[in-house]
């Protein structure tokens, strides 16, 4: 089981999402929640960039991925 964080410090709030890998769906609904709630500060753009991130951190692990199984025949 690995644990993935992402954080976002926004002013005097720190937003801390951690994550086991393969619960990314679950993390985007709870940015999504938390962008619609007019009493957070934490909002659609914050969402977009934490997304963003998040989508980048995959696709660099599957890169190295795909580099690995290249380089050992499989």
């Amino acid at each position: 089981m690995v644990i993935r964080q992402l954080s976002l410090v926004k002013g005097e709030e720190r937003f801390v999402f951690r994550y086991q890998t393969g619960r990314e769906s679950e993390v985007i609904d709870a940015f999504a929640s938390l962008a619609s709630d007019s009493a957070s500060r934490f909002d659609w753009f914050d969402a977009a960039v934490l997304s963003y991130q998040m989508g980048r951190r995959l696709e660099t692990e599957l890169d190295q991925i795909a580099t690995y199984s290249e380089e050992h025949g499989r």
